[in-house]
């Protein structure tokens, strides 16, 4: 009879996530292991490989982010705000400039990677998809089409989390939602 599992793949995975945040790409299984008070071969046994396991926090990342941004958004009333709550998921867990640029680190090897890198892009497409659905029928008349619109509020604020972990002024958080408001109510205006 096998034994029963005391930890589960998801809080290994946020384990993970907090390690790569202190370490960057250069973490090891052994550290993940750490962090969640488990042998290294549960980790191990689980997913294989470093490489693996970040597959594995790619897909699980793609499946949620959706889910999460469409709940941020419901609970506001405003279109532009709906598009800063639901943008402000992306950047969860990442308070410090420190943790965000051992997450960027490790984003440059994910991008060498073939693998990790069709992980970003499916991770990317659903978040630009959550952002298109949400910008379509909003009462932007100054923005471009939908799609375009969603992939420029994305790549905003991609770029304010790379320049806040070099410059952090103040929290990420009122970064973001500053450049994101300087983008959507400009566009509130008529072109």
């Amino acid at each position: 009879m096998a034994r029963p599992r005391k930890i589960t793949d998801e809080e290994l995975l946020a384990a993970c996530g907090r390690v790569i945040g202190r370490h960057g790409p250069g973490f090891t299984l052994g550290q993940v292991a750490a962090e969640a008070g488990v042998a290294v071969g549960t980790v191990a046994g689980r997913f294989g490989s470093k490489h693996a396991l970040l597959l594995a926090m790619m897909t699980t990342a793609a499946e949620g982010v959706e889910q999460r941004m469409h709940a941020a958004s419901a609970t506001q009333d405003d279109p532009v705000a709906a598009v800063i709550a639901a943008t402000l998921v992306t950047a969860e867990g990442l308070e410090d400039p420190a943790t965000v640029t051992h997450h960027l680190a490790q984003l440059g090897t994910d991008l060498a990677d073939p693998h990790l890198r069709a992980g970003l892009r499916e991770l990317r497409a659903r978040v630009q998809g959550v952002l298109t659905g949400l910008l379509t029928g909003a009462d932007l008349p100054g923005a471009p089409p939908p799609a375009r619109a969603a992939r420029i509020v994305d790549a905003t604020a991609q770029g304010t989390q790379q320049d806040w972990a070099l410059a952090p002024h103040g929290a990420l958080t009122d970064r973001l939602r500053a450049d994101l408001h300087a983008v959507l109510d400009a566009w509130r205006r008529p072109a």
